[in-house]
């Protein structure tokens, strides 16, 4: 029986049981867990631990010497033994070639996040915009410029 089935059928015994039928997931959630129908597999916690981790890291910021609001710990997916493995470290204790990759690979993500702008942007001009075309300009100089000005940077 594949877990998907087994879950289906611990809905069924919590319909039985309590004598309902409307429920919310996480009332049988509850349910299952109080009775011991239900325990996480330590993958499934460790793999929320590490998640955790990481959205805990992406807002670890610190203000530079400068004045800059600046992240800290950066990420680079690596090649470890055939796998894609992501490691953090603190730009402050990183090596450079960390600081390196984990720039690029930011920049790359960012790019692709343009790509698929200009997709939709496109689509929509074509496809649905029934007046003058929605411009987007996608050189982002004179607003990291500006950005600056604005801090007091440069």
């Amino acid at each position: 029986m594949t877990y998907n089935e087994q879950m289906q059928r611990l809905a069924d015994r919590f319909m039985r049981e309590v004598g309902r039928t409307e429920m919310t997931a996480r009332e049988m959630a509850l349910w299952a867990i109080r009775n011991n129908h239900w325990k996480p597999q330590p993958s499934v916690l460790v793999r929320q631990c590490a998640h955790e981790f990481s959205r805990a890291m992406r807002e670890d910021y610190v203000t530079d010497p400068q004045g800059r609001r600046v992240r800290v710990k950066h990420v680079a997916t690596l090649s470890r033994g055939g796998e894609q493995v992501p490691l953090w470290a603190d730009m402050r204790l990183a090596t450079r070639k960390h600081m390196e990759t984990a720039f690029q690979q930011r920049r790359q993500s960012i790019v692709g996040d343009c790509k698929q702008l200009k997709n939709d942007l496109d689509s929509y001009n074509e496809n649905f915009n029934t007046a003058v075309p929605i411009q987007i300009v996608f050189d982002f100089t004179d607003d990291l410029e500006e950005a600056e000005l604005a801090a007091g940077i440069g």
